[in-house]
């Protein structure tokens, strides 16, 4: 669990009914619509200064797609990206140029997200060369040196290439370009899932300082469940491209409310011997539907041991179960299932 950090009610990001439709079609000459995958399907949340909020998920839940749609890197389909109140899912040009100085995005793979024709210097200062205004061309040397001190790399090594540098390293220098043009809101995508476990720790503990440096508000992405705990404040848990709960850290790791999430949870490993003997280990039947055709209703009802005949006709809405209903507001702890109420056990073992 984070420590508490300092926090404003203010939103830096609104996202409203956030959807991304890719079409599928058939046919070489002439191509027909036979339908469309749908990644995002009527995402919604808040992000406040100084947060962090967690996105998880299986793979091809939709947490990638989010991500590029944050950046500007796809446009949605449907829906709202409000940054500072600017709905900024339709800007181009200019007004898109200045909004992307202030939402910067780490990726996922630092193998392959740093140019190897490129030495570390040119890729840290390259955000100042399509945004001169940010530093005077005379200052870029200092200032991308500076760069590298503040995320732990000799500013000496400022004329090596990627390939010189080890898979931790070459993640800081991705963060370290993220960082040129003093973002309010950083995206990062899976940024430690590429590295090694204890590499991984001293990358998620400089990001934890970034952030009380600079300011920053993340939007995490990933899927260990143990990375997410550590970072974030709140947690939002995707299922076939619709946020199956949200909560705070605390409210989604202790008391899960969606059977999902609870299955997620009881896969964690414990190291424990008498805490894995006395959880609950929930196994799901069947595999995860295709996007391109999911299932009416609820998604996820086809893999879950609480699905009535209401799971197939109506789809739930994520809200508050009227049994835990204690606050209201973005921090509230809501869940898409009809029968929230109903409890498991579950230990995840999550320090």
């Amino acid at each position: 669990m984070p420590e508490q950090r300092v926090q404003s009610a203010e939103s830096v990001l609104e996202v409203r009914d956030l959807a991304k439709l890719y079409p599928l079609t058939r046919g070489v000459l002439v191509k027909r619509r036979i339908g469309a995958v749908r990644a995002v399907d009527t995402v919604s949340f808040d992000l406040r200064r100084g947060e962090t909020l967690g996105i998880v998920g299986e793979s091809g839940c939709g947490k990638s797609t989010v991500a590029r749609l944050l950046v500007n890197l796809e446009r949605p389909t449907a829906g709202a990206i409000r940054y500072r109140g600017e709905d900024i899912s339709r800007l181009s040009g200019r007004a898109l140029s200045h909004v992307r100085r202030n939402i910067q995005m780490v990726f996922q793979d630092p193998y392959t997200s740093l140019n190897p024709r490129m030495t570390v210097g040119d890729i840290v200062g390259e955000p100042f060369e399509i945004h001169p205004e940010a530093a005077p061309k005379g200052d870029r040397r200092r200032r991308v040196q500076e760069l590298l001190d503040v995320v732990g790399l000799n500013p000496e090594h400022i004329n090596r290439y990627p390939h010189q540098f080890s898979g931790g390293q070459r993640q800081r220098v991705g963060i370290a370009r993220g960082l040129a043009l003093r973002p309010e809101v950083i995206v990062a995508d899976e940024p430690v899932s590429a590295l090694d476990v204890s590499v991984q720790a001293q990358v998620v503990n400089l990001m934890e300082r970034l952030q009380d440096e600079f300011g920053l508000s993340y939007v995490f992405i990933a899927h260990d469940l143990s990375v997410v705990r550590h970072i974030c404040d709140r947690v939002a848990v995707m299922y076939l491209g619709r946020f199956a709960e949200t909560g705070t850290d605390t409210e989604i790791y202790e008391h899960p409310t969606h059977p999902y999430t609870q299955a997620l949870l009881s896969a964690v490993p414990v190291p424990d011997p008498g805490a894995r003997a006395r959880r609950t280990r929930i196994l799901l039947s069947g595999d995860v539907p295709s996007p391109a055709d999911p299932p009416s209703g609820c998604r996820f009802r086809t893999r879950c041991w609480k699905a009535r005949d209401r799971c197939a006709v109506d789809v739930p809405a994520l809200a508050v179960p009227e049994a835990f209903r204690t606050t209201d507001g973005p921090a509230a702890h809501a869940s898409a299932c009809h029968f929230a109420e109903e409890r498991v056990a579950v230990t995840p073992g999550l320090a």
